[in-house]
């Protein structure tokens, strides 16, 4: 198999995870192999210099995207739809089992949603905590 085809593969597949996970990390990294498979179209035999490319490229893309990043969700007018979430109360569109992902409907969003009880179909919740893409329910009106 020619080298560049292998690390075309790996730029979609890690490009595709990052379409499902939404934070930018899997990005840089898919970054990175598409500029590895740029070094390896010039140079097949070079396969440490096609990795140390790659590397580079997605590590100077996460070193200097931390700080744009930062700034523009300190900035005035930018609100994240997920900071207010935690307390609101939600529905359970697929059952919840402990150790597995459920999901929640809260106000017009879907959420995977985790949980330690388990929780059926329809039943309400309350959000009681959020990670990037996730949200910890309760049964409504329980209490930690």
């Amino acid at each position: 198999m020619v080298v560049w085809v292998f690390w075309l593969i790996a730029a979609g597949v890690l490009f595709v995870v990052e379409m499902m996970t939404l934070t930018f990390y899997l990005l840089w990294l898919s970054i990175g192999a598409l500029a590895a498979c740029l070094v390896s179209l010039l140079l097949p035999d070079a396969i440490l210099l096609q990795v140390l490319a790659g590397s580079l490229v997605a590590l100077v893309l996460t070193i200097f995207s931390k700080p744009l990043v930062a700034r523009f969700r300190s900035s005035r007018g930018f609100q994240d739809t997920g900071t207010d979430i935690v307390g609101r109360q939600g529905l359970v569109v697929a059952p919840i089992e402990p150790g597995r992902y459920g999901q929640v409907k809260v106000g017009g969003d879907t959420w995977s949603a985790t949980s330690i009880e388990s929780l059926g179909k329809d039943e309400v919740v309350k959000v009681v905590g959020r990670s990037s893409t996730i949200i910890e329910v309760v049964r409504w009106g329980d209490m930690y």
